[in-house]
């Protein structure tokens, strides 16, 4: 089980809650689908965050009308029904020994509850491990918004289907990723396969290591049959924790593929052997 912090953006200190925040009932969708959202600036006016989420936001965001706020707006408004709001809370998880955490990015539809972790959850992305640098997500954040509009929209269209709180529920697409190619960094794979050889001996996947620009252009373009690797896990050096792995297409936003790992020595951070093999078997 997940814990939540929490907090709004990355700074604003509460208590920490238990448990998985609420999936959305069809009056809550229908809700969402007629509100305004809300999206929570960092305290800080030079935060980089502010920069990046405004950009992305402007250029990448259309199911909702919406507009940016602060950590204060955002607590006079939740329970109002009328807002839904994107913003970042700080996870860690029960399981996890190594006592880390990691940033996800919420998008949560208004409503009248004593805490943030009773706000209706519309949908959850890993970000970031905890403490990382905003530039290490900046440039996926297109990519990962247009995900969670789509993820939106197909819960509007079948609110009965509830295996869609959890991007697990993404892995029947897996079959479709034989047909795509997939753009990643180097520094999103595992040393066993940070090289297109290595790549190769294990899969026949169309994987392209690529650098940080040309991720941000195909999400732009929406390159057709292209997909790409967000992977969230610890800095260098760090052999614990979790790693997240999310591949996302960039013409049609769907998500592709989901998979989690608990690091250690034989399965360190990053895309893994057996990732490209699952993802082979189709």
């Amino acid at each position: 089980m997940k814990k939540i912090v929490a907090t709004c953006t990355l700074l604003l200190t509460a208590g920490l809650l238990t448990g998985q925040p609420p999936f959305p009932g069809s009056n809550e969708i229908k809700q969402f689908a007629g509100s305004r959202t809300c999206v929570v600036f960092e305290s800080d006016p030079f935060s980089p965050f502010n920069l990046y989420i405004k950009q992305a936001m402007n250029e990448y965001w259309n199911i909702t009308p919406f507009e940016f706020a602060g950590e204060e707006t955002f607590e006079e408004r939740r329970t109002d029904p009328a807002w839904s709001f994107i913003l970042v809370t700080e996870t860690t998880f029960d399981k996890d020994k190594s006592g880390a955490s990691y940033f996800f990015i919420n998008l949560l539809q208004g409503k009248k509850v004593k805490s943030l972790g009773e706000m209706p959850e519309i949908c959850a992305v890993p970000l970031a491990f905890a403490g990382e640098t905003d530039i290490e997500y900046g440039y996926k954040l297109g990519a990962i918004l247009m995900f969670m509009q789509e993820h939106a929209r197909l819960i509007s269209a079948e609110p009965t289907v509830t295996g869609r709180r959890y991007l697990t529920y993404y892995n029947k697409n897996v079959p479709g990723v034989a047909d795509k190619r997939i753009l990643v960094v180097r520094e999103d794979l595992s040393p066993a396969i940070n090289t297109p050889d290595k790549i190769r001996a294990i899969s026949g996947i169309n994987i392209e290591i690529v650098e940080e620009d040309e991720i941000v252009k195909a999400v732009k373009e929406k390159t057709p049959n292209t997909l790409i690797l967000h992977m969230v896990g610890p800095p260098e050096g760090r052999n614990a924790g979790y790693c997240f792995k999310m591949l996302i297409g960039t013409d049609d936003s769907e998500m592709y593929y989901y998979n989690q790992h608990r690091i250690d020595r034989n399965n360190p951070n990053g895309l893994l052997p057996s990732d490209l093999k699952r993802l082979s078997r189709f």
